[in-house]
């Protein structure tokens, strides 16, 4: 069985993972095909045993809706795939110019989708997005509203609900002993890894962080547009000198940032366009060791399930008051820290992906 997986996302090293655990099965031949870069995030190479990694260069990269690879044709012909994996959105003008190619080869194309909001493409991307509906073999949905999505924009043919990618756990592996141990640090350090965009409700977490009742630390670990509103609205509070903004980690890294947090807060907001589709560092996190904090928006419910704590969007005073238990409760803590670590080991792996998706796979050959 000969697999070409087509994914930009893979350009990151610890995401690539997935990818020797999916070549191990004796039965699987496969390719993986990945931009240089993907906007500024160049190719990480960091797990390439056991299969094929190539790198083509791809047109207006960045453009999310119109990238595309130019050769790839040319290395379908070569590879003659049974399956083309195609870790990628319907919509996308790369998912309609891949498909066809795929077909073209002989090959049974697969799309990925997180898209968790019933939402009408302007043309051409909405004929795009039929078009893949009509033709492909097998999708994978993200999350489960994701494969709810595709079923009311009258997809029929089969879908399977896989994270597009888990956790390394012995990557992403507790600290021992937990950072907040009194009689190590009386701070209590929370942290945030992401997008600095609105909807990801930071400053209903500076709102949260203003009238904590213990020491406290609020590290920042990405980039965005909201970047110098918050400083500012930080300072606004009265909080600026707690709160430290730092640039996003590289994937190898982050755990051991994770590692020295008490907790992680992902407060996102649902938005006419967008609500939380996975968030995949509450399972970095779990894995970790580190306790969740999360909003009720899209999937992170299902994500945290009961090993973290929940509370209602935009509501700061329910963020204080959850991360205020956790700066108190240390049973608590422990009981969220090994439930988290035991539920990413449960669903979360890498390991669990690759199974899934194999499994997809497997089925998609058979039929």
């Amino acid at each position: 069985m000969r697999v070409l997986m087509v994914s930009k996302a893979l350009v990151v090293g610890a995401y690539q993972r997935k990818l020797e655990l999916l070549a191990s099965a004796p039965d699987l031949e496969l390719t993986c095909v990945v931009p240089a870069a993907w906007g500024s995030q160049r190719f990480e190479p960091a797990h390439l045993s056991g299969y094929r990694m190539v790198v083509q260069p791809i047109r207006f990269n960045g453009s999310f809706h119109v990238f595309y690879f130019p050769r790839l044709a040319a290395l379908l012909r070569d590879l003659h795939p049974d399956i083309v994996h195609l870790d990628e959105e319907p919509y996308n003008l790369a998912t309609f110019l891949s498909t066809r190619e795929a077909l073209a080869a002989g090959a049974r194309p697969i799309f990925f989708t997180w898209q968790n909001l019933e939402r009408r493409y302007p043309p051409p991307f909405r004929w795009f997005e039929q078009w893949v509906f009509r033709h492909a073999a097998h999708a994978i949905a993200g999350n489960a509203e994701a494969r709810d999505v595709l079923r009311r924009k009258r997809y029929h043919g089969p879908i399977a609900v896989i994270p597009q990618f888990g956790v390394d756990p012995e990557l992403f592996t507790p600290a021992d002993p937990r950072p907040h141990a009194p009689e190590i640090d009386p701070v209590f350090k929370i942290g945030y890894a992401g997008r600095l965009v609105e909807e990801k409700g930071l400053f209903v977490l500076l709102e949260a962080l203003a009238g904590l009742g213990c020491p406290w630390r609020l590290s920042l670990f990405g980039d965005g547009p909201i970047r110098v509103a918050l400083a500012a609205r930080a300072r606004n509070l009265g909080i600026g000198h707690r709160v430290f903004f730092h640039a996003a980690v590289p994937s190898v890294e982050m755990p051991r940032r994770l590692v020295q947090l008490d907790a992680l807060a992902l407060p996102s907001l649902t938005r006419p366009n967008w609500k939380e589709q996975f968030g995949r560092v509450l399972i970095e996190a779990m894995a970790c060791g580190v306790p969740v904090v999360g909003s009720t928006s899209g999937e992170i419910p299902n994500v945290v399930g009961d090993a973290g704590l929940l509370v209602p969007e935009g509501d700061s005073r329910a963020l204080r008051t959850a991360l205020e238990r956790l700066a108190s409760d240390r049973a608590l803590t422990t009981e969220l820290s090994s439930r988290g670590r035991a539920r990413v080991l449960e669903r979360f792996t890498h390991q669990h992906v690759a199974d899934q998706t194999l499994a997809v796979y497997r089925r998609v050959v058979e039929a």
